[in-house]
């Protein structure tokens, strides 16, 4: 899997039709950031917050874009690495050298693409993962800290499982990777290959660990367990959710670097695990709750499409519906967990990213056509899949454990309490999502919560006039 440039003897020709896919796919992806994600989780925080909660998405964009072109790319994706682990970032620093064709991952029949559309197809897979860290510690941290964590963490958690997985590292499928030392090789290549078709181990695995690191280190907001902290505006969360999935198919598909039928296979995969997965959130809400939620449709929908992630162009349809569904139900019964055992992730992000990552990486064993337990191959695909796993959860687990606490002991994470109950979005950035204008001069209103307040102010002010 390791990136070479393209060398024939007659000059390389450009896909046209690769080049516009991959094109399309990258701004998809771009697309789940903002706005999709932001919405998706600024609706799902409070409303004194939720201006904050999008800032993390958009930062963490805007800050991973700039290290990915000076270094990431290099990192993740240079033919010259260290014990598997991490590329030369100098190599192509600063995109040097990247002006050519190439045919990254050697697809037969398939043409050259320009290396700087893989670039940036990759650039927005670094983005996303970083923003997705952030619904774990909503409310709480200072958006100065958070920052620095985003650079650090991509620079030291993100781009490096990414070489081992998708660049030709330890977690890959060349024949110095851990699956040619467990099950042997094959004219170079491991004979049964770890699959991770786009992303479940470097960005779900990754992130949700991430997440789950952050939370306990963090620790809670204030209230937490004691005072309702729920979604203050549920259609914002539901148009993020639709936009999430919108864009996935540029995730996913765009993952097979061509419009075949591959690609075609990955968009149903896709679709049809994402619709089982919101199925089963919802049958478990109603026996267990007596209710089937907006929110848990909106999750259910998330679930799915990051268990599929992984599995996307190597189940069936039908293997795909019931690893969405069992991955629906799952993370609806985990994100409870979080009660259970004392530690706040604000958004779920552990009990969907991190839960359904690793069931989507593991199900891919399963559930694979060709080397999958259910289909009569044997158990290699499967433990495989699950060191795989196991791998990225201690690998994250790790570096986010040394990145959290040396932050904690320098910058700090916390924002002063009062500044939390008040509402992060004045204390860190000086603005509000809401604002009412009433007559006898303006009134700012820190979140929907609060109309109730300004509405019997403005009765008051009425009220004076008239006197």
């Amino acid at each position: 899997m390791t990136i070479t440039t393209a060398a024939t003897a007659a000059a390389p020709t450009i896909d046209y039709a690769a080049t516009a896919f991959m094109i399309l796919s990258a701004s998809l992806v771009l697309l789940m950031t903002a706005p999709g994600l932001a919405l998706f989780y600024g609706g799902m925080s409070r409303a004194k917050s939720v201006l904050n909660m999008m800032m993390m998405s958009f930062g963490a964009f805007g800050l991973v874009g700039v290290l990915y072109v000076l270094y990431g790319y290099s990192m993740s994706f240079g033919s010259h690495d260290l014990a598997g682990i991490i590329a030369n970032p100098f190599e192509k620093f600063g995109l040097a050298g990247t002006d050519g064709l190439i045919n990254p991952f050697h697809f037969e029949g398939h043409g050259d693409i320009p290396e700087l559309v893989f670039v940036g197809f990759q650039l927005t897979f670094a983005a996303i993962t970083v923003a997705l860290i952030s619904g774990a510690i909503a409310d709480r941290v200072k958006f100065s800290t958070w920052m620095v964590f985003s650079g650090l963490w991509v620079t030291l958690a993100y781009f490096p499982l990414a070489h081992m997985v998708w660049g030709g590292g330890l977690l890959s499928s060349t024949d110095s990777g851990l699956a040619a030392h467990l099950f042997g090789a094959t004219n170079g290549v491991a004979t049964i290959a770890p699959i991770d078709f786009a992303g479940g181990t470097v960005v779900h695995i990754n992130a949700g660990m991430a997440g789950l690191v952050l939370a306990l280190v963090i620790g809670k907001r204030v209230g937490f367990g004691k005072v309702a902290m729920r979604p203050h505006n549920v259609p914002l969360t539901m148009i993020g959710a639709g936009l999430l999935w919108f864009g996935w198919f540029g995730f996913n598909a765009g993952s097979e670097l061509a419009p075949d039928a591959t690609a075609a296979l990955v968009w149903v995969n896709t679709t049809v695990a994402t619709c089982a997965a919101m199925l089963g959130w919802l049958v478990v809400e109603k026996f267990r709750d007596g209710h089937a939620t907006s929110i848990g449709a909106a999750s259910g929908i998330v679930a799915g499409l990051v268990a599929i992630t992984p599995a996307c162009g190597a189940l069936s349809p039908l293997g795909s519906i019931a690893l969405g569904a069992v991955a629906g139900g799952m993370s609806a019964y985990a994100v409870g967990l979080k009660f259970r055992f004392g530690f706040d992730d604000s958004l779920d992000v552990v009990g969907v990213h991190l839960v359904s990552g690793i069931w989507g990486t593991i199900g891919t064993g399963l559930l694979s056509t060709s080397t999958g337990l259910f289909y009569g191959h044997g158990f290699r695909q499967t433990i495989l899949q699950v060191l795989v796993a196991l791998i990225s959860l201690v690998f994250s687990g790790i570096l986010t454990t040394a990145i959290a606490v040396a932050l904690k002991a320098t910058m700090g994470w916390r924002i002063l309490p009062e500044a939390e109950v008040s509402g992060i979005d004045t204390a860190e950035h000086a603005e509000t999502a809401y604002d009412l204008v009433a007559r006898g001069g303006r009134i700012g209103v820190t979140g929907i919560g609060a109309l109730h307040d300004a509405r019997h102010h403005s009765e008051s002010l009425q009220s004076e006039g008239a006197q």
